[in-house]
């Protein structure tokens, strides 16, 4: 028994120590859904797991204008987000089930400063810090895409 408990131990010690190392990459690989905002659209890849909404857009240094990334939660809640070890200056859209922009939340990169919802949201997306004032998007107007038909 004491050394099932030993080698458990050491399996934990050896997964915690190689997860910074796998958690140091940006995630490139997501899904990735078409949303629009009028005339304008966006390439966003979609995070919906735990594990991939942690990571978001840590770690990259750089990102397309036309990009973002998408959170997904399983139901609308206040949602939250801060900026650690994320390189890139963002803009996060919180956003209704229907695609209305609730609120807007300009993130300084690499701070641990939240930004939060005004109300319960499913949708976050982040762009670009200034993509949304650079398109005239304010709270209020929708969003437009998969993920938020029939809803």
């Amino acid at each position: 028994m004491k050394r099932a408990i030993s080698t458990h131990l050491l399996a934990v010690a050896l997964a915690a120590a190689m997860a910074p190392a796998v958690a140091q990459e940006a995630q490139t690989q997501l899904p990735r859904v078409t949303l629009s905002a009028g005339m304008h659209q966006i390439d966003a890849q979609v995070a919906q797991t735990p594990e991939q909404r942690s990571i978001g857009l840590m770690f990259r240094k750089q990102m397309p204008q036309h990009e973002g990334m998408l959170f997904v939660f399983e139901q609308p809640s206040v949602q939250c987000f801060w900026m650690k070890n994320t390189l890139l200056p963002l803009t996060a859209a919180f956003v209704a089930d229907d695609g209305t922009v609730v609120n807007l939340a300009d993130m300084a990169p690499q701070t641990t400063e939240s930004h939060c919802s005004d109300k319960p949201v499913r949708y976050v997306l982040e762009t670009n810090q200034g993509w949304f004032a650079k398109k005239g998007i304010k709270p209020g107007m929708k969003l437009a895409g998969k993920p938020f038909a029939g809803r």
